[in-house]
């Protein structure tokens, strides 16, 4: 994708510092008020791009994690894609379903009932932060249904969530595949398949959005419906995030019960840049999945800058999660955003405006919002 560059950070820095940071400690409001085009040009439409943010202060004092959170325009009952972000909590909890069974383990070799790519979960996690896989994603998702991703996250009070379908293609099948892992040059099976419950219809508000769409070459003149699609709502997003960034915040029966060394490689994962996991740098640039900061520039992430994430983008709509830490400056601090950009209010015509309004939104929001945290005290 063609990506404009606009503002450096070094510009933007020093416009914020004349600015009254610390008057108003609600940096969101003051990064939403910026002058900057890419970011007013959305806030003059705000009902046409459904914007959505949650912005996260971060306070460290002596032994105290301090998290106040603050939020634009957040609302559970008001429905977005989430598209590819659903990866992350799946990946998760793939982690944690490791732990269930002494014969598994992130290196250990498999492949699905039907299929002839053989992989491991840590590559699997891999693929699905560095360049957002979605055949990645589908194989972890069989180990682990769409019931059992609904019911953990649930019982760990995140939600509302409602995983229903695979990624990258349309499928009905509510049956998961057996995995084949391969256990001392012989294979065994550690899943027997399950049958999910059938998605029913969401009812909440904005399901139905825009004027038409296509099917296969027809244009459908009615709006498109989201409503048996995956939901899985700001709130619940920065839920995940929190949990893996910071699990101490959290009661036990909360956390992802991950192992040391399988949250290291995790986090690992969450902000490794494509070029670092092997794959073609200019194909895969660096802001590639890094919408906030960096989205619009193909330069390299410097190594000081941190950015620990999951982005979707599909439909029109692009969101990103993140926690975004600057080691050399000792800055921190969480933000997830969606909006959706559909000029022409129809579904499946790949005529959405990504480059020329979602990524800049997204990219000049996310250094607005560093440059006050480099400001502030």
């Amino acid at each position: 994708m063609k990506r404009n560059l606009i503002p450096a950070l070094a510009f933007m820095a020093l416009f914020l510092s004349c600015q009254p940071a610390e008057k108003n400690t609600n940096l969101l409001q003051q990064a939403l008020a910026s002058p900057d085009p890419a970011i007013q040009r959305v806030m003059d439409s705000l009902d046409l791009y459904e914007v959505q943010i949650k912005y996260t202060r971060i306070d460290r004092a002596n032994d105290s994690l301090i998290l106040k959170d603050h939020t634009f325009q957040v609302d559970d009952d008001h429905y977005f894609y989430p598209a590819s972000t659903v990866k992350f909590p799946i990946a998760v909890l793939a982690l944690e379903r490791l732990n269930q069974t002494d014969t598994l383990s992130m290196n250990t070799r498999y492949y699905v009932e039907g299929d002839t790519i053989e992989s491991t979960v840590l590559k699997d996690v891999s693929e699905v932060f560095a360049v957002s896989d979605n055949l990645a994603n589908n194989r972890l998702l069989e180990l682990l249904g769409q019931d059992a991703v609904n019911q953990a996250l649930a019982k760990k009070g995140i939600g509302p969530v409602r995983i229903s379908h695979r990624l990258g293609y349309h499928s009905d099948d509510l049956r998961t595949k057996p995995w084949i892992v391969y256990l001392n040059d012989s294979t065994t099976s550690p899943s027997l398949p399950t049958t999910n419950t059938a998605p029913m219809p969401l009812q909440i508000n904005a399901l139905k959005k825009g004027t038409g769409y296509y099917e296969g070459d027809s244009l459908m003149a009615q709006p498109f419906d989201f409503s048996l699609k995956n939901y899985y709502p700001i709130n619940a997003q920065h839920d995940v995030l929190k949990r893996v960034i910071f699990p101490e915040k959290f009661p036990e029966e909360e956390r992802f019960q991950l192992s040391p060394d399988q949250r290291k490689e995790l986090l690992k994962a969450m902000h490794t840049v494509p070029r670092k996991a092997g794959y073609d740098a200019d194909t895969y640039y660096d802001g590639y999945c890094k919408f906030f900061i960096y989205g619009d520039t193909k330069d390299n992430i410097p190594e000081h800058m941190k950015i620990y994430n999951k982005v979707g983008f599909a439909y029109g709509t692009l969101t990103d999660c993140a926690y975004i830490v600057d080691e050399k400056n000792n800055v921190e601090f969480m933000l997830t955003a969606t909006l959706l950009v559909n000029k022409d209010g129809v579904f499946n015509d790949d005529a959405y405006e990504y480059d020329e309004v979602g990524i800049p939104f997204l990219a000049a929001l996310g250094r607005t919002l560093y440059a006050l945290e480099l400001e502030r005290k």
